[in-house]
């Protein structure tokens, strides 16, 4: 059998692209691999170098500079190319870019919070008066809950709309997530690797500089004491539940692996088929049947090693026939990118 070949396409991170790396090896009877720096000046050379069937996506998203420079040539190989590029250019497109992401779901008629992007700051005084309270203020990147921040009156509201028009810029957090768990770990981490410690600072500088002072986001509050995150690899759906921590569910790492309505699938299955979204991860608010889209992103991290328990057993759902099947099973190794390289096998098959 033929081998794919596939391109790594590096972000700025020198370690972001590891996962897809010790993905592809797992697979090294099916699949041959280089990895190509997307940052860097002579990127389409290194990539037309040699043939190729698939590229492989891991967009940055941590400054605004980087994230645009990731897009802008995810753009020019997809779109313009036409070359194959998995998770997809419009799975990249929106991810980490929650300014994006609203005009998406706005546009696709997917129920999500209300969300209004202000580029002027009379804009935005004035339409306090029509907001209700509270709301939450986000920044355009932000991982893991930097840069939400929960506005609980329109006095915070004025504070905030200042502080982002005046060049101070919209209130995030830069640096170590403390809400997080395993701070003893990662702690004893950079204790025994102290080279990587002075690279952590430049990264917190890096996000401490990247101000966003132009323009802001105002969405909708939703109560919830939870948000469903729901992924599909291919055809393989998994959920659970991501827990608040104060006053957000995203960054926390406490989950709840309740058994998931089959109506979720059916909700994130229909976006995913239309949009041909075969990598996402969607946050979804919960309120009484329906269901609102509060994020999506086609890579998204994993701390537990399985992603849904049903009854106990951890495993996948799968449509088989226009109906939900559980299959028993790990299927979410190397942080669900070895699913990831059996689609991508499986398309290439096909």
């Amino acid at each position: 059998m033929e081998k794919v070949k596939v391109v790594i396409l590096k972000n700025e991170l020198n370690d972001d692209h590891l996962l897809w790396e010790k993905a592809c090896v797992l697979y090294s009877n099916e699949v041959s691999f280089r990895t190509i720096d997307l940052t860097k000046n002579n990127w389409l050379e290194e990539i037309q170098a040699k043939p190729f069937d698939y590229l492989l996506s891991k967009p940055g998203a941590f400054t605004s500079a980087l994230k645009q420079l990731y897009d802008e040539r995810i753009y020019i190989l997809g779109k313009i190319l036409n070359y194959k590029i998995y998770p997809s250019e419009n799975e990249v497109f929106i991810y980490e870019n929650k300014r994006f992401l609203s005009y998406f779901l706005k546009a696709n008629s997917i129920n999500h919070p209300k969300t209004n992007v202000y580029y002027f700051k009379n804009e935005a005084l004035n339409d306090l008066q029509y907001l209700k309270f509270p709301i939450v203020a986000k920044t355009n990147i932000g991982a893991s809950g930097r840069g939400v921040v929960v506005l609980k009156t329109q006095a915070d509201a004025k504070i905030y709309i200042q502080n982002v028009f005046s060049g101070k810029g919209a209130t995030k957090s830069t640096g170590p997530n403390f809400s997080k768990g395993g701070i003893l770990k990662r702690g004893s981490y950079y204790i025994l690797n102290p080279s990587k410690i002075f690279k952590k600072l430049d990264f917190y500088k890096s996000i401490n500089n990247d101000v966003q002072k132009d323009f802001l986001i105002f969405q909708e509050y939703i109560p919830h004491e939870f948000e469903w995150r729901v992924v599909r690899i291919g055809d393989s759906f998994f959920a659970h539940k991501k827990l608040k921590l104060g006053e957000k569910a995203s960054g926390s790492l406490l989950k709840n692996y309740d058994t998931p309505p089959i109506e979720l699938f059916d909700f994130v299955k229909k976006i995913t088929d239309t949009h041909k979204f075969f990598s996402q991860a969607i946050d979804i608010f919960q309120v009484g049947e329906l269901f609102f889209v509060n994020e999506m992103q086609c890579i998204f991290g994993q701390s537990d090693s399985f992603q849904m328990m049903v009854e106990g057993k951890i495993g996948r759902y799968r449509n088989i026939d226009n109906k939900w099947k559980f299959e028993e099973g790990d299927f979410n190794q190397i942080e669900c990118y070895s699913l990831r390289i059996q689609h991508i096998i499986n398309k290439f098959q096909d």
